[in-house]
This record gives structure tokens, C-alpha cells and sequence, in this order.
């Protein structure tokens, strides 16, 4: 197998030949069919991520096919095809994954971070949080789902019944959770990079009704402000965009420092909130609904062994939808 990997922070990934790795009891060896590019990548390998074991195999939004199952796993079985997203493992014994919110289990295990990913032709995943998905959909269009689709469904969960929703940083989560949102009956307003007008023409393609630079106010109150730009600067300007009773959710595994600000930029009953990496019941919902909402990613491919191009090309933020790596 050859996998990309990441020796140190700050590193350029390298590529190495491996034996094809064996699965253990309750995992399944996946062969790689197509893995997105996240910005939590980005902070991997910027160090960003405390959590993080090097050396490592980057990736987490993986789609590929089962190709031999461990000791102990009934399903998913060899020829089925998976998706496996950072979540990858969980206690399944503390008080969080108990109450239903294994996502914030002090034992996790994460895709591409904590555990080997895929930047890879092959990876192992526990089979139980691996997500079962239709054979028919193409790998490429969907490797995006399994961490910015993931994200963005469960940032725009915690916005509530939000009607009129700001997004802040028109990338990869942000294009899926537009269309969400107009499948959902939801105003969208995009607030993008200041001078971006690709990302503003891109965001009213996908049906934002208004899309100008995060340093504009937007032409109506919010009732929620998603973020997505790892900039802490958002918080107080989105802050200052809710209406009393509005919601801002950061969707971001890190983000640079909040700056100080007035506490009446939070009266009022305004909340702000944080989302932590994801739950299987977020992957099952969010792919019995993408069908029906009708979700398209915008992607470019890029071979494997193009990996350092593709991470290049997302940190210059010259993409309008997602980089996705094909072995």
C-alpha cells in the first residue's frame, strides 16, 4: 500500500510503501476510493491539534470499499462500501457516550490524528464507526460528506429553527450547509473573505440571497451565525449580526483567540456555542437526509501522491468547494 505521511509538525507529507495492514478483532481494512482534504488537516500538521500522534497518516473523510473484516465482525462485510469519518472511536462507557454524546468522550480515537487516515491506498477502521453508504454514489462527490457535510449538520443543528442563517467562510462545510438550508426553507446570507468574489458568486450559485466580506454588516439581522473560518476576530462581529435570542456556532476543531468584547455584544440572550467532532446518529441522519435535500459537492481531484498540492492549494483558500485525493 503507499500512504502519505506526516512525520513532524510543520512537515511536508512523504510517501511511504507499506505491507497491506492487517485488520484486527472488530476492525475492517478499507481500501481507499477517494479522501477529502479538511481544513483540520491544515491544523495537523500546523500542530495545532493537541490530540494529535506523530507520525501519521492524514485524512478522515474516506470513502472506499470493505476489502477483509477482523475477528468478531458481523458487518460491515467485505465489498461493502463505507465512509470513515474522524470520529473513530469511542469508550462506549463513560457518562458522554452513555448520554448519547460519545462525541465527547475523553477516550476518542480520531481518523487521520490519533489513528492512521486516508492519505492512503488502505487504512484499518473499527468497523463499528465505519458509515455504511450506497454503493451507486461516486466516492468522489461524497468523501466531502464525512467531515464538512458531518460538521456543517451538526453546527446547523445546534443553530435550532433558525430562519435567517449567516455563514461565516464560504468553504467546503459551508457550500453543503447552504444547500441544506434553502432545502429547508431557510434564508442564507454568506459572509465571506473581505474582496472574495469568487466565494460570493459561488455562495449565491448555491442560493445565498446575500453574500458580502465578513468585515460588512449583513443587510438583515440573523437569527444564527454559523462560523467555519478558524478567525476568533468572528465571534464578536457575528455576535454583533444576531438579533437578540440568536445563536452563533463555531464549527471549527481550533480557532485563533477571541478578542476581548463588550458584554452587550452578548446580552440580550444571545448564545454562543461550540461543536466537537461528531456522533454516528449525526452520520446516519445526515445521510438518510442528503438524498432527499438533494446535496452536490463542488471537488478537485488530485492524485495521492499530489497530496502536499492539494494541502497547499486549501491553505491558499483558492478552491470553491473541497480537494479530494484519489489513489
Amino acid at each position: 500500500m503507499l500512504a502519505m505521511v506526516l512525520r513532524a509538525v510543520g512537515a511536508s507529507l512523504v510517501p511511504e510503501e507499506r505491507p497491506d495492514p492487517e485488520p484486527g478483532p472488530g476492525e475492517v481494512r478499507v481500501r481507499v476510493e477517494a479522501c477529502a482534504v479538511c481544513r483540520t488537516d491544515l491544523h495537523l500538521i500546523d500542530g495545532e491539534l493537541p490530540q494529535a500522534v506523530y507520525p501519521v497518516v492524514p485524512g478522515h473523510e474516506v470513502v472506499g470499499t470493505v476489502e477483509a473484516a477482523g475477528a468478531g465482525v458481523a458487518a460491515p462485510r467485505p465489498g461493502a462500501r463505507v465512509g470513515v469519518p474522524w470520529l473513530g472511536h469511542a469508550c462506549g462507557a463513560c457518562p458522554y457516550c452513555k448520554g448519547g454524546r460519545e462525541n465527547l468522550c475523553d477516550a476518542a480515537g480520531f481518523t487521520g490524528c490519533t489513528r492512521d487516515g486516508g492519505f492512503a491506498s488502505h487504512l484499518l477502521a473499527e468497523a463499528a464507526f465505519t458509515v455504511p453508504l450506497d454503493p451507486a454514489l461516486d466516492p468522489v462527490a461524497t468523501a466531502p460528506l464525512l467531515c464538512a457535510g458531518l460538521i456543517g449538520w451538526r453546527t446547523l443543528r445546534m443553530a435550532g429553527e433558525a430562519g435567517t442563517v449567516g455563514l461565516y467562510g464560504f468553504g467546503a462545510a459551508a457550500h453543503i450547509v447552504a444547500q441544506i438550508c434553502r432545502w429547508e426553507g431557510r434564508r442564507v446570507l454568506a459572509l465571506t473573505r473581505p474582496g472574495d468574489r469568487a466565494a460570493q458568486d459561488f455562495a449565491r450559485a448555491l442560493g445565498a440571497e446575500w453574500a458580502g466580506g465578513s468585515d460588512e454588516a449583513p443587510p438583515v439581522p440573523l437569527d444564527a451565525a454559523l462560523i467555519f473560518a478558524p478567525d476568533g476576530a468572528l465571534v464578536p462581529a457575528a455576535l454583533a449580526a444576531v438579533a437578540k435570542g440568536g445563536r452563533v456556532v463555531c464549527g471549527g476543531i481550533h480557532m485563533s483567540d477571541i478578542p476581548a468584547f463588550p458584554y452587550a455584544r452578548l446580552w440580550g440572550e444571545r448564545a454562543l456555542l461550540s461543536v466537537a467532532n461528531l456522533t454516528r446518529a449525526d452520520a446516519h441522519g445526515f445521510f438518510a437526509m442528503a438524498p432527499r435535500a438533494g446535496i452536490r459537492t463542488r471537488t478537485r481531484t488530485y492524485p495521492l501522491i499530489r497530496a502536499n498540492e492539494a494541502v497547499a492549494d486549501h491553505r491558499a483558500g483558492i478552491l470553491t468547494g473541497a480537494a479530494v485525493l484519489v489513489p
